[in-house]
């Protein structure tokens, strides 16, 4: 049993593009990494959730990792214009990706 009140479990939620990425980065850094596929948010596309245990003093450099990877970009969706009387679809410019990261302290870890 390893208990330190030193470890975090980070949650981060990326883009599925931005997955493998993500894992290489943060293995580079030496962080284990579960991700479960995951879905949601405003235009319901894929992601992963990462759970991403690791000591304390190594959270700023997987964070900096993530930064590198879990990019923003804009993309067009085509959505049908309001008041016409054929839905002909406008291209509208959407910002998607990064990564929202929750921090939290762990009170106790245990490898069974």
């Amino acid at each position: 049993m390893n208990q330190s009140s030193s470890q975090n479990l980070i949650l981060a939620v990326v883009q599925e593009q931005d997955l493998d990425a993500a894992t290489r980065a943060l293995a580079e850094v030496g962080a284990p990494v579960t991700f479960l596929s995951s879905a949601g948010g405003f235009l319901g596309r894929h992601n992963a959730t990462l759970l991403i245990g690791l000591p304390a003093d190594k959270e700023e450099r997987a964070l900096e990792m993530l930064r590198e990877v879990c990019r923003q970009r804009v993309e067009y969706l085509t959505l049908p214009m309001e008041g016409t009387p054929l839905p002909l679809p406008a291209p509208v410019p959407v910002t998607v990706g990064g990564a929202t990261v929750l921090a939290l302290p762990v009170e106790r870890y245990e490898e069974i």
